[in-house]
């Protein structure tokens, strides 16, 4: 139960003909790494700070790995895979939610820069909106 991107989960990032049920099992099967080991760091008495350190390092990770597919495969940068990103993005908003602050920490905000890429590829009418109407709608100060 290792939490590792490998090449092959990232690829079916990309495949957008999976129906919404197939592709959200994917996102849920990270949390249930998460979950684990999370689980398995307390069985372990891991202190608090080292597991908070921990995931930050985790989600920092998935927030590169993601963001360099989007910009390194034109084929991602879909409506239909922002949608599916989205989807899981939620499934790791809510589980820093239940994980709270004192295990999850950071974690959160270490996907920035994916959370922003994902709110371009899922906003409509990208071609009638000037760049600072998407900059301030992205990019909230």
């Amino acid at each position: 139960g290792r939490v590792r991107a490998s090449r092959g989960s990232l690829k079916s990032i990309h495949s957008s003909a999976l129906s919404r049920q197939a592709s959200s099992v994917h996102w849920q099967n990270i949390v249930k790494c998460l979950n684990h080991t999370l689980e398995t760091m307390n069985n372990n008495y891991v202190p608090p700070m080292i597991i908070r350190k921990t995931f930050s390092q985790v989600f920092a990770f998935m927030n590169v790995q993601l963001f360099n597919s989007l910009l390194l495969r034109r084929e991602c940068c879909s409506f239909s895979n922002g949608e599916f990103l989205k989807a899981g993005l939620q499934e790791l908003e809510q589980w820093c939610s239940r994980t709270t602050e004192e295990y999850a920490g950071t974690s959160w905000d270490e996907l920035q820069h994916i959370r922003q890429a994902v709110g371009f590829l899922v906003l409509h009418q990208k071609s009638h909106k000037t760049l600072e109407e998407i900059t301030d709608e992205l990019c909230p100060v």
